[in-house]
């Protein structure tokens, strides 16, 4: 069981502080984001100061150790903005940061995880490729070894943060999948290592000011040292234990956002007019409010139970899946009826509930996409009733 470093009534005033900075500081420069693809450096300096960067990341290493219940709370905070924000810090508490916590030697974590807590250094999860994306057994990026150290050679694909990053955790072949293993190992390798390439910064749908890039790694050597954990057979088990703690971030992370249209939703219902009558006074806008705030609600409780029984230990393969499946899902649907509401004025630029539905399209398909996570749930039901039988 993981205990939080950090008492609920601290939390309670972290959580009010990012609240405020949302709010207040990011909300009114959501327009200076989308336009500029990039969040203002002042914004950066402002997460760095209040620990953004490592509030996943335990004490003893310079984070602020929060445990997942809270992190998911922090979560739904921050999906309440461009989730450009996010974005920034994100890789350095989840995906990338978890594979330290969780496996790393003490030298690695003390190489890394400091200035990874403080903003510093800004850590990417190279796990996609061209051919290996929500299943990463299909992984072609290759490590071979050479004397004491490890040559790595291949192409990631979609980044998050590779044009920033100043280390990627690398997953890469070592050797063919055996009965002792997937054969996949993770490598720290510095952003500025000889035969690193980030190419250029990718044009998306949404999440402006969120960058991804492909990486190719072109005979990059790293030193024995290098290896997380000092063990080739982590990679496939950090990679969906993390990836899997991921999911129920990105499902809080979903119904920050779903809050957020509903909340616009809201207002434009109860101000907007037609024929003199407010359109929220007319029964079938009504309706779709009622749906929003629904599915809102039933994320919310979904997300929570999920975090709750992540630090439990009581679930960590149905629950993520089902959390992320179910909150991506509804964020989409919340954001579309949002747009509806606002009739033509929310398939204009510069309306949030615009922005808030290309933005939330990405949800549904990184860290797993809604199909594996269905065939995560579904095959978990079916071991478990089978062991039961046996």
């Amino acid at each position: 069981m993981a205990t939080s470093e950090v008492s609920d009534e601290d939390f309670q005033e972290i959580l009010a502080q990012t609240r405020h900075f949302v709010r207040t500081a990011v909300i009114p420069r959501e327009q200076e984001i989308l336009a500029g693809d990039r969040v203002p450096d002042d914004l950066r300096e402002q997460a760095k100061k209040m620990g953004l960067f490592g509030y996943a990341i335990p004490q003893e290493w310079g984070g602020l150790g929060l445990d997942l219940s809270q992190d998911v709370e922090l979560a739904m905070e921050l999906g309440y903005t461009s989730l450009a924000l996010r974005s920034m810090f994100g890789t350095n508490n989840g995906i990338a940061g978890q594979v330290l916590v969780g496996f790393g030697t003490d030298e690695q974590k003390a190489r890394w995880l400091e200035p990874m807590a403080t903003g510093d250094v800004v850590a990417s999860f190279a796990l996609t490729e061209p051919g290996a994306g929500s299943n990463p057994s299909g992984l072609r990026t290759k490590a071979v070894r050479q004397d004491s150290d490890w040559v790595i050679t291949g192409q990631k694909r979609f980044i998050t943060n590779a044009p920033t990053a100043d280390l990627f955790v690398v997953f890469a072949r070592s050797r063919p999948a055996d009965a002792d293993g997937a054969g996949i190992a993770v490598f720290l390798v510095p952003a500025d290592a000889a035969g690193v390439q980030v190419g250029a910064k990718d044009a998306k749908m949404g999440q402006e000011g969120a960058w991804t890039a492909d990486v190719s790694f072109d005979d990059v050597r790293v030193p024995a040292e290098a290896l997380v954990g000092g063990s080739e057979d982590i990679g496939y088990r950090a990679a969906m234990i993390s990836l899997a703690r991921g999911r129920v971030h990105i499902a809080a992370l979903a119904v920050g956002a779903a809050q957020r249209a509903l909340d616009e939703s809201v207002a434009y219902a109860a101000t907007a007019t037609q024929g003199d009558t407010p359109i929220g006074n007319f029964q079938l806008v009504q309706a779709m409010l009622a749906d929003q705030q629904t599915g809102v609600m039933a994320g919310r409780a979904l997300v929570r139970d999920a975090a709750r029984q992540w630090v439990t230990g009581e679930d960590r393969r149905v629950a993520p899946s089902a959390a992320k499946l179910f909150c991506t899902e509804m964020a989409g649907d919340v954001a579309d009826i949002a747009v509806q509401i606002h009739g033509g004025s929310g398939y204009m630029r510069e309306v949030p509930v615009e922005r808030i539905y290309r933005d939330v399209r990405l949800l549904r398909l990184y860290e797993g996409t809604s199909e594996i996570q269905r065939l995560i749930i579904g095959s978990n039901l079916v071991k478990t009733a089978q062991k039961e039988r046996s």
